[in-house]
């Protein structure tokens, strides 16, 4: 690159981070680096050219030293904090572009038609290939989803930028480094399957399937024994014959909504009120996509909007997930490690990107949104509960 053009670079990326793209000039720009007007068009075609020229070098340059910082390690949960700690470093180092990215790229559709882009596709490749490599390792849990937990990541980058330059919440983003890894080890090593079912809940769960899939009159015991891995004995230990084992099912199920009616209309736990409210998050953008897309894009990544009475009324209402934090500390079912505020600053985040790659990013391609709602629910659940001893 010649010394002009990075000339013209930088001093874009300080006029248009202190002023907005919208009031900031191609005269300005060239002033700035000492240029006349003309020069700056013999590079870019045109302002908006120029914003995507910005953010392509810093990508550039962030992908190379995040190359350089990972060499030489191997162990997926180390790879992945360096990444996180490199990425905090780097936005707190550079908050001009910072600024660039969220509220003038990020928010222009075009952006996602560029280079630039496409880097920051490959930033995200990086990610992924360490939380797939930890997965086919046995060091994270089988059943993580990678492109979930990457949205978990990059939306905590984004929310993290807010809260240091439209909300004023923090004065660094790193300073939160060891809350965010808290709660990102929670939700990798997080177990499946904390406890172990009993026999008898075994053979109830293996003859539901069996009931299911065959009809009552075709199901054999003898196979309802091998789906519950016990002897065919075992089973009439526990039930006199197929038909008893038939009509425990309904009783089994009964049972346990009648233990949970209590809390149908008033929620008391604060694990069941966090999974309610994160449902209901998604509830409340997901039927309506023209404002999910208005919200994504044009509020959301707006810096005005954070100054704005909406937000005010906003604050208050996600301030919840922070509150049923801290509930659940206080009655001791949630770890005391966590930091309510970056908890909610993840979810957020999370919601954001997942929620982007939905309808925006992947909006011609089949996802079932219902079945990666629950996989969030259950990371973001499993990120708060005691760790087993």
């Amino acid at each position: 690159m010649t010394k002009t053009k990075s000339n013209i670079l930088v001093s874009a990326e300080k006029l248009i981070a202190d002023k907005g793209i919208a009031a900031t000039t191609i005269s300005a720009i060239a002033s700035q680096a000492g240029v006349a007007d003309s020069l700056v068009y013999q590079y870019f075609e045109n302002k908006e050219g120029l914003l995507f020229a910005v953010a392509e070098e810093r990508f550039t340059e962030a992908l190379q030293q995040i190359e350089d910082h990972l060499a030489g390690i191997g162990e997926p949960w180390s790879r992945l904090s360096k990444m996180v700690w490199y990425s905090l470093m780097y936005n707190d180092r550079h908050p001009g572009y910072v600024r660039i990215l969220l509220f003038e790229c990020r928010s222009n559709k075009n952006f996602y038609l560029t280079p630039a882009y496409q880097l920051m596709r490959r930033h995200w490749a990086i990610l992924r290939d360490i939380i797939e490599t930890g997965v086919r390792q046995g060091v994270f849990r089988s059943d993580v989803n990678s492109d979930l937990i990457r949205d978990i990541i990059y939306g905590t980058f984004d929310f993290e930028a807010i809260s240091r330059l439209a909300t004023g919440e923090i004065a660094e983003t790193t300073t939160d480094l060891e809350d965010i890894l808290t709660i990102l080890k929670a939700m990798l090593y997080a177990p499946q399957e904390p406890e172990t079912p009993g026999k008898e809940a075994a053979i109830l769960e293996a003859a539901e399937k069996t009931f299911s899939r065959d009809g009552y009159l075709n199901a054999k015991v003898a196979e309802i024994a091998r789906q519950a891995q016990v002897a065919e004995g075992t089973i009439y230990e526990y039930f006199k014959n197929k038909e008893q084992l038939l009509l425990a099912i309904p009783a089994e199920r009964f049972k346990t909504h009648l233990e949970m009616l209590p809390e149908t209309f008033t929620i008391k736990t604060p694990l069941r009120k966090l999974r309610r409210l994160i449902r209901y998050h998604f509830s409340l953008f997901l039927p309506n996509r023209d404002f999910l897309k208005v919200f994504l894009l044009d509020i959301q990544l707006n810096i005005r909007f954070y100054s704005s009475e909406a937000f005010t009324d906003y604050r208050k209402y996600f301030s919840l997930f922070e509150q049923i934090v801290q509930e659940g500390q206080a009655d001791g079912s949630f770890r005391r490690d966590i930091n309510p505020r970056v908890f909610r600053t993840m979810f957020l985040g999370a919601f954001s990107h997942v929620a982007l790659r939905w309808v925006i990013l992947n909006s011609r391609e089949e996802i079932d949104k219902m079945h990666e709602i629950d996989q969030l629910v259950d990371l973001f659940a499993d990120a708060v509960m005691p760790a087993l001893q």
